[in-house]
Formats: C-alpha cells, sequence, structure tokens
C-alpha cells in the first residue's frame, strides 16, 4: 500500500475518486484519502444488480444468488443473508412471497434455477399480482430514499466512504456502488 505522504502528493484529476474531490470543496481530500485505512474493490463474481428482475420481481435473483455463494464459501463477510433481520432485503422478498427463507434455500441449493425457485414460491406461498409486484418493486428500488431507512444508509455510506456522494440516495444504489469492478471504497 502506498504511503500516506505518497498519496498526499497524488493529485486526484479524473475518475470517481476525482470527481468526489472536486464535488468535496470544503473538505480537504487528500485528509480523506490519508485518514482511509486500505482501498479495496468489493466486486463479488456471480452476484447480480438488486435491480435485476427474475419474473418481474427486482432483488429475487440477487437473493438466490447470494444463498448460492454464501454456501460456496464466496460471499464476503457484510452481507445480510437471511431473515435474522425484519428489515433485511432477503426477509422482505421472502415475506411478499410468503414463503420460508430456509425452505426456499434448500429447493436453491438443491439445483433449482431461478425460474423453478420463483415457481416453488408462487406454489407453497403467494403469487403476487403484477400490482403487487409493481408497488413492491418500486418500494424496494427507493428503500432508503426519504424512510425509515435513510439515515442507516447514511451510516453504511459513512463507512464504505461514499459520504459525499449525492448520487446515492438508496439501497439499491448503494449495492451498485460498493460492487462496481471500477469504484473504490475505504474497508
Amino acid at each position: 500500500m502506498a504511503s500516506a505522504q505518497s498519496i498526499r502528493h497524488a493529485r486526484p484529476q479524473s475518475g470517481r475518486f476525482g470527481r468526489l474531490c472536486r464535488r468535496a470543496r470544503r473538505i480537504d481530500c487528500f485528509k480523506l484519502v490519508e485518514a482511509t485505512p486500505r482501498l479495496h474493490i468489493m466486486k463479488v463474481p456471480g452476484l447480480r444488480s438488486s435491480y435485476e428482475k427474475v419474473g418481474g420481481i427486482v432483488y429475487f435473483g440477487r437473493m438466490l444468488d447470494k444463498i448460492r455463494l454464501q454456501a460456496a464459501g464466496r460471499l464476503p463477510d457484510g452481507y445480510n443473508v437471511g431473515t435474522k433481520v425484519w428489515t433485511w432485503f432477503d426477509a422482505r422478498c421472502t415475506r411478499f412471497l410468503a414463503v420460508s427463507y430456509e425452505e426456499l434455500a434448500k429447493r436453491v441449493l438443491a439445483g433449482a434455477t431461478d425460474e423453478e425457485a420463483l415457481a416453488w414460491c408462487f406454489e407453497h406461498g403467494r403469487r403476487p399480482s403484477e400490482e403487487d409486484i409493481e408497488i413492491r418493486n418500486e418500494f424496494m428500488t427507493k428503500r432508503g430514499w426519504h424512510d425509515s431507512s435513510s439515515a442507516a444508509l447514511a451510516e453504511a455510506k459513512r463507512l464504505r466512504g461514499f459520504a459525499l456522494r449525492d448520487d446515492i440516495q438508496t439501497a439499491f444504489e448503494f449495492h451498485l456502488a460498493d460492487e462496481s469492478s471500477d469504484e473504490m471504497s475505504a474497508s
């Protein structure tokens, strides 16, 4: 890793960090970099975007990816997996479909495709109407924007070095920024 002294002399002219520094006129960006213990990329191969839909439902495919990646030992620590916390997106998704997360995970780990897993959910839980799906998708894609989770999102942004990123207003946008292959963030 480069020393703080060598980082101090590097002038961010381009790229996302350069844009971040230009936006942060009142903050000494070099102090921001020096305070960062290390920089890393949080790209997880095989983990799709929260926005990607399966059967018209956002996030469902990402939840299945997390189940598969965790079982294979390839999901880094720090991902909210399962239904331990009521507000985690896996919990919200399985409640929406009225199925047990554990039972769904068993099906997925037994080799079910995304479509087969969703069909199982419809058969053993509920089949939401198109309107239900639209309302839920809108809720999920806007989670963190002026709602009860805004403070948690702000704290997550701060911890990842994104506090000054005004373009990150929702949890889904945070996922994109956090997992973009060219995005660097603080650990």
